[in-house]
């Protein structure tokens, strides 16, 4: 799960390179002063590096990141963005504050975007796709990018939760149009805050940089207090000190993902000879970032039984079955957005019998044999 449980030494030799060298947490300017330290255009190019990514924009988090991605493409007031119903609030948000309509797709077994669903909400309006890979599977690419293509509907990929994750040998984030990912203190890795976008459009990209910058082109012909400009925009810049913390933790995420995805396998192969769970669907050449272990039971009440056992032996779950107000649209009473459209809870209905079903067991970087044994013996109690 967590960067934050690998920050050692490493974090500080970057942040004292700008309180020692540099002295300027402003990712901008002041070349005079700062001693040829860039530390977030060293982070994009290092990320862009390691994704294989040609366009990468760093920014304050997440959210900012799904905001960006949609200023860069031209959005018209009351175009519709699909997305799906499992994800967290910030992804609806993004789309509401673009000033465009939000729409909810279905999810399916993998707990992702089902591409059917998705056929079915598209029309003349739809302008864009955010696909979430949730808690480290990925959705059904294969099938969602040729839904997209087909209908010229840019693929936005949320990877909040996905970092480092791959799907045909391709990492996620960089096999739709643009990708976005979250730097919180619980993704991956971490710089507190913090986000990035990466685009394989130049336009786009020039468009979401200037965007994040109060519309600064940053034109080298030009002093930025007299820097030219084509479109208002906002203010998201990632500041030194996170672009500095994001190069130590990237170097660390192969790692991390190493780390996880053993850990994974280990409580998995504990727990599949116990009857009556069962795993997520895993798309075809996946490869996880196993944000998260979710598995599958008979209905809600044992659902919420797992979750009494696993806490009185100390071990937490993760959003499901008991925080996913925060994450299933069904529940989103309080964003009028959405709640506008008729049955609009009704249509998520399948999404709903689902996720009451799910129980999802947080992974980290470091486990014990005694926790994997302790999620064994929980679930073994839950399923009597």
């Amino acid at each position: 799960m967590p960067g934050y449980e690998v920050i050692d030494k490493q974090e500080l030799y970057q942040c004292e390179d700008i309180l020692k060298k540099s002295k300027t947490f402003f990712r901008m300017g002041f070349e005079k002063k700062r001693n040829g330290i860039f530390k977030v255009l060293e982070f994009e190019k290092k990320f862009g590096s390691y994704f294989n990514a040609k366009y990468c924009l760093g920014v304050t988090s997440g959210t900012a990141a799904l905001r960006v991605a949609l200023a860069s493409l031209n959005l018209k007031p009351n175009d519709e963005v699909i997305t799906q119903a499992f994800t967290f609030v910030a992804t609806a948000e993004a789309i509401i504050e673009a000033n465009c309509k939000p729409v909810c797709a279905n999810i399916d077994d993998t707990l992702n975007l089902d591409p059917k669903d998705l056929i079915k909400k598209i029309n003349k309006k739809t302008r864009a796709v955010i696909v979430v890979h949730m808690l480290g599977v990925p959705a059904r690419m294969r099938e969602i990018v040729k839904i997209c293509k087909k209908n010229k509907i840019i693929l936005i990929e949320d990877t909040a939760w996905g970092c480092g994750g791959k799907i045909n040998n391709k990492f996620l984030g960089t096999i739709g149009d643009i990708g976005t990912y979250s730097f919180d203190h619980a993704k991956a890795i971490t710089t507190g805050e913090g986000g990035m976008v990466v685009f394989k459009n130049k336009n786009h990209f020039l468009k979401g940089k200037a965007w994040h910058d109060h519309g600064h082109e940053n034109n080298p012909k030009f002093p930025r207090w007299e820097d030219t400009r084509k479109s208002s925009g906002f203010n998201f810049r990632m500041n030194e000190l996170q672009g500095a913390i994001g190069i130590a933790q990237l170097k660390k995420l192969d790692f991390i993902t190493k780390s996880q995805r053993k850990n994974y396998y280990l409580i998995l192969n504990s727990i599949k000879d116990i009857k009556g769970l069962k795993e997520r669907s895993i798309p075809k050449n996946s490869y996880i970032s196993a944000d998260a272990l979710i598995i599958i039971v008979k209905n809600k009440k044992i659902a919420m039984r797992c979750r009494k056992f696993l806490l009185k032996s100390k071990i937490s779950t993760k959003i499901l079955p008991e925080a996913y107000s925060w994450h299933f649209a069904g529940k989103w009473s309080h964003m009028k957005e959405l709640n506008k459209k008729k049955n609009f809870k009704n249509s998520l209905k399948v999404s709903e019998k689902i996720l009451s079903k799910a129980v999802s067991i947080p992974i980290f970087v470091k486990m014990t044999k005694n926790q994997i044994s302790g999620i064994r013996n929980s679930l073994l109690k839950s399923l009597k």
